[in-house]
């Protein structure tokens, strides 16, 4: 893939970004969407970034390994499956890259005011969400992270409702993106959005992104749990209306 030089550079802030993203802030990875979809066609974009992906879900799923809530993540993963599905349908019959940007942003908004608005009531440090939440959450996550890798803030907000504290935060969330995205890689295979161009790319970026989850490991211990938290919302919210305003 021959990228101008100042596409070269953007992109490679976008690996650096997707590392402190696994390591450290997850819905810092919207942003990365964001980007990455208006320097690139919106559908290739979603093939550029996902290997990107997984080579920082990797380093991620190995440091917080010990950090993992199996229960909340099994209890997930069922109802995502239906998303991943209804996900690729979307894709293979929408051909509109805004069509795609502007579902993320909706959805996307309305989970992080939702939170919000459940914040408000009372904190929680333990799961507190009912099972029709847990059905909805899941689906969509599933849907995001097939149409456009942005399931970061809708995970976000299903680990923070599950009372997660950041290391478990991180670590099961990691473990979650290494699976669905594994499943991805031949269903994006297969719509031809992984090319070799697109891996060649790829491979040019993997020290950019080990370098950012080296970095967001060492920032991850600098930020106190309420912040954190808020950082997730603010993060998320910020990149929903990113993609929803298209600006």
């Amino acid at each position: 893939m021959d990228l101008p030089t100042g596409l070269l550079i953007i992109t490679a802030v976008c690996a650096l970004l997707i590392g402190i993203s696994k390591t450290a802030l997850p819905t810092l990875g919207i942003f990365v969407v964001a980007v990455m979809a208006t320097i690139f066609p919106a559908r290739e974009s979603i093939g550029i970034v996902l290997p990107m992906l997984i080579a920082a879900d990797l380093v991620a799923v190995f440091y917080y390994r010990r950090s993992v809530d199996w229960p909340t993540l099994f209890r997930l993963l069922p109802w995502v499956s239906g998303g991943l599905a209804v996900g690729f349908f979307f894709l293979f019959t929408m051909e509109s890259g805004r069509a795609i940007e502007i579902a993320l942003g909706l959805i996307i908004t309305a989970m992080v005011v939702l939170q919000v608005r459940n914040m408000r009531k009372a904190p929680t440090t333990k799961a507190d969400y009912s099972k029709l939440f847990l059905i909805v959450i899941g689906t969509l996550a599933g849907f995001t992270t097939m149409i456009g890798n942005a399931a970061g803030p809708v995970m976000a907000i299903f680990l923070l409702a599950a009372g997660l504290q950041k290391q478990a935060f991180i670590g099961t969330g990691a473990w979650f993106f290494l699976t669905v995205n594994l499943i991805k890689v031949p269903l994006y295979t297969s719509l031809g959005l992984i090319t070799a161009s697109s891996l060649t790319l790829n491979a040019m970026m993997l020290p950019f992104i080990l370098l950012g989850t080296w970095a967001g490991i060492r920032l991850i211990r600098l930020i106190p749990q309420k912040l954190f938290s808020v950082l997730i919302l603010i993060l998320a919210l910020a990149g929903g209306l990113r993609l929803l305003l298209g600006a």
